[in-house]
C-alpha cells in the first residue's frame, strides 16, 4: 500500500484524544518531529497501547493521509523500563523531550537530535552518571546542534570548565557521556549553560519547573 510509511522514532508526547485515540508527537530520522493519531488505542485490547507510552523508542508504520499521520502498527525496541519507573528520572526525561520538541521541526534533519535524546536517556540510566552533568550535557549540546550558543560568558570560569564546554560542543554525541567532573566545573557549567539558556530560549518549560520542584524537594 503506497500510503504506507515506515519511520524509525520516540514517542516525545503522548496526549488523550476523545474516548479512544491518542495524538503522539514522535521525533523521527525520516521526517522529522511530526504528529501521528493512534486510534482506538485507549481501549484494553488494542495493540498499539505500549507503543504510544512517552519515551518508547522504535520503527512505527503510519498511514500518510494528505495533512496527518495515523499509526498502523509499532515495532519498539527500548522502552526505557528504567526511566519509567521512577518519579526523579521520568521528570528528567520528560524535560528532555519536551526541549527537543521544542527545537525539532517536519520534515526536518533532526537524526542528531534523535540520537542526542537517545542516548540522553541512555545516560541517565547510568548510576555512576550524576543526572544533573547528563542534564547540562544535553542541554549544551541541543543548543550547540541547533546552533544556539555563545561561548563569551558574562562571568568568569576556571579553565577546566572552559575544557569540558570545548569537548561537549566538538564531540561527537556517542562520546558525550563518558566523563565525570568536580563539584566546581559542575556548578560552574550548570551556571553557563543556565545563561545560554535564557539567553537563547524565549519560554519556559513546564516539564523543567517540576524537574526542579522534585530534586530541590528530595534534595531538602
Amino acid at each position: 500500500m503506497s500510503d504506507l510509511l515506515t519511520v524509525t522514532g520516540m514517542v516525545l508526547s503522548s496526549m488523550p484524544l476523545g474516548e479512544s485515540d491518542r495524538r503522539l508527537v514522535l521525533l523521527t530520522r525520516e521526517r522529522g518531529k511530526i504528529a501521528a493519531f493512534a486510534k482506538g488505542v485507549r481501549r484494553q485490547a488494542s495493540p498499539l497501547q505500549a507503543a504510544c507510552r512517552p519515551f518508547s523508542f522504535g520503527n512505527f508504520t503510519l498511514y500518510e493521509g494528505r495533512s496527518s499521520y495515523t499509526v498502523r502498527s509499532a515495532e519498539i525496541t527500548n522502552y526505557f523500563e528504567n526511566l519509567s519507573s521512577q518519579m526523579e528520572l521520568v521528570c528528567y526525561a520528560s524535560y528532555f523531550a519536551e526541549m527537543a520538541d521544542y527545537y525539532t521541526r517536519e520534515n526536518n534533519d533532526e537524526r542528531q537530535m534523535l540520537l542526542l535524546l537517545y542516548q540522553s536517556f541512555r545516560a541517565l540510566e547510568k548510576e555512576n552518571l550524576p543526572n544533573l552533568l547528563v542534564r547540562y550535557i544535553y542541554e549544551l549540546k541541543t543548543m550547540v546542534i541547533s546552533g544556539e550558543y555563545d561561548r563569551r560568558f558574562p562571568f568568569p570560569i576556571c579553565q577546566a570548565t572552559e575544557y569540558t564546554i570545548d569537548y561537549i560542543i566538538a564531540s561527537p554525541v556517542e562520546k558525550l557521556y563518558t566523563f565525570l567532573v568536580s563539584p566546581q566545573v559542575l556548578e560552574e557549567l550548570g551556571k553557563a549553560v543556565k545563561w545560554l539558556r535564557n539567553r537563547f530560549i524565549d519560554r519556559k518549560f513546564h516539564s523543567l519547573e517540576v524537574l526542579e520542584t522534585m530534586v530541590s524537594f528530595i534534595d531538602g
